[in-house]
This record gives C-alpha cells, structure tokens and sequence, in this order.
C-alpha cells in the first residue's frame, strides 16, 4: 500500500444486496508514517500485532461472500488496528481510553506503552480514521438507496483466554459471542445469527465483547440500519496467536454465507 492509496477498500456485492460484511481487524501491515511514535522494538511489536489481529476474518468474509446466495459487499480495513482503530469513538466518549485503547492506542494488549501518552492522536485521526468513517457511511448510504435498509455484519474474532486490556473480559468466552446494539440489533436478526451459528457451538450475547459498529451518521437514530458483531473464538479455526488458519474456518464461512442468506431474504 503506497501513501497515496486508501487505508480500506469497499468490494461490491450484488446490486440487491443490503448486506455489508465489515472486517475492521483482519490485516497487519502498519504503513512506515504510522509507526513514528510506536516505542516497541520489531520483535515486541510483532507478537503485539499477533494479539491484536483478527487473523483470517478476511478470509472467512471472502468465502462467505462465495457461498452466499446472493453476495454481500464487503468493507474491509487493509491496515492494522494498531494505526488507528475505527470501531472506537475518537472523542471521551470511548470507553477504552481507560486501557489507553481509543481511537489511537498508546498502551498494549498486556498494558505496557505502545506510543507515548501524550501523542497527539490528530494525524492518524486525519489521514486514517475519518476517511476510513466517511467511506463506511457512503457504503450504508448506498445500500439505503438500492435496497431500503442495509445490514452491518461485523465480523471478528477473540482470543481464547483473556488478555489484561479487556474490561469486560471475567464473563464467558463462547465460540461464538454475537455483539448487540439496542437501537440497531432487532430480534429477526440476533435469531437469525443464533440459527446460522448453532452448527460452531454456543452462542453468547454481548460477553466478551458487546455492542456492534454503525457509522455515527446513523447511529441511534435510523432504524433501517441494522447491525449485530460477531466475535469468533480464535481456537474454533486457528493457531493462536497470530497462527495459520485450520479447517473450521470453512464451517465458520458456510455458516456466516447461512446468514447473509437469511437476513438478505
């Protein structure tokens, strides 16, 4: 990825489609400019990288879309979380600045220093973080305008054990854990998600993680965005951290396609 390039990319379903697969964490690469400011050495910001990455959720996303009767469009970021997160509100309103986890991370998964505290979050915000939100909203516009809703699938995963920046981390840790939003995640959708999945294992809901991403133009007030997270446990179809894939990617993929069918209709 050369400066000049987008951060993101938005890869087109079909034209029926109100289905946008959202893949926040999948990739690695941290651009030379963002890493001015990181205080970790290569060997220490790798095995970071290897935590914090949603290994493989690319992939699950790309075979899903295959399988799908009628293909989603996928919105996925191409650089690591680590440059900047965009699932995380870039004011005082984020919960995670307590772990020194906000828009623009300063601390690491284990609680030590990843940029100095007193970073100026402003640059990355600029040349990542709001074209990045910008981009993801015109997407949830355009399926407005085609289809009358649009249906934010969040797709990510988790590891198996706890790691200390989780604020919420003491609940249980099912192989799946559906993330929900009051306002966006109607019954229809969380049952939907609960039948797709019910092949992996259980399901939880809101426990590791809670919530689900809608852009902030619609968030709390369009009820034709709908939104749920789903949060996979690495150890359901992967080598942690950071390790190959194994096969129950495929089974997670036949079972996310399960669901673009059911909620595209």
């Amino acid at each position: 990825m050369t400066p000049a390039e987008p951060s993101f990319v938005l890869l087109p379903g079909a034209a029926r489609s109100p289905v946008v697969l959202h893949v926040p964490h999948a990739a690695r690469e941290i651009p030379r400019e963002a890493r001015e400011g990181i205080v970790l050495d290569d060997e220490a910001l790798r095995r970071e990288v290897d935590h914090l990455t949603d290994a493989h959720t690319d992939r699950i996303a790309a075979e899903a879309t295959g399988r799908a009767e009628v293909a989603p469009w996928r919105f996925v970021n191409r650089v690591s979380r680590l440059v900047v997160d965009p699932e995380r509100f870039p004011d005082g309103r984020e919960e995670m600045l307590k772990a020194g986890m906000g828009a623009v991370y300063t601390r690491t998964t284990h609680q030590q220093a990843l940029r100095a505290p007193d970073t100026d979050p402003e640059p990355l915000l600029a040349r990542y973080f709001r074209p990045y939100a910008k981009a993801m909203g015109e997407a949830v516009a355009e399926r407005l305008a085609a289809t009358g809703r649009a249906v934010i699938l969040d797709v990510h995963s988790y590891p198996t054990e706890r790691l200390p920046y989780e604020l919420h981390g003491d609940g249980p840790r099912p192989p799946v854990c559906l993330g929900t939003d009051a306002f966006h995640t109607p019954p229809a959708l969380l049952a939907a998600a609960r039948k797709a999945f019910a092949g992996i294992g259980e399901t939880g809901l809101d426990s590791p993680f809670a919530g689900t991403y809608v852009p902030l133009e619609y968030y709390g007030t369009d009820p034709r965005v709908s939104a749920l997270m789903i949060e996979i446990r690495r150890d359901t179809y992967m080598s942690e951290p950071g390790g190959p894939a194994g096969p129950g990617l495929t089974r997670l993929a036949a079972a996310l396609a399960d669901l673009v069918d059911a909620v595209t209709g």
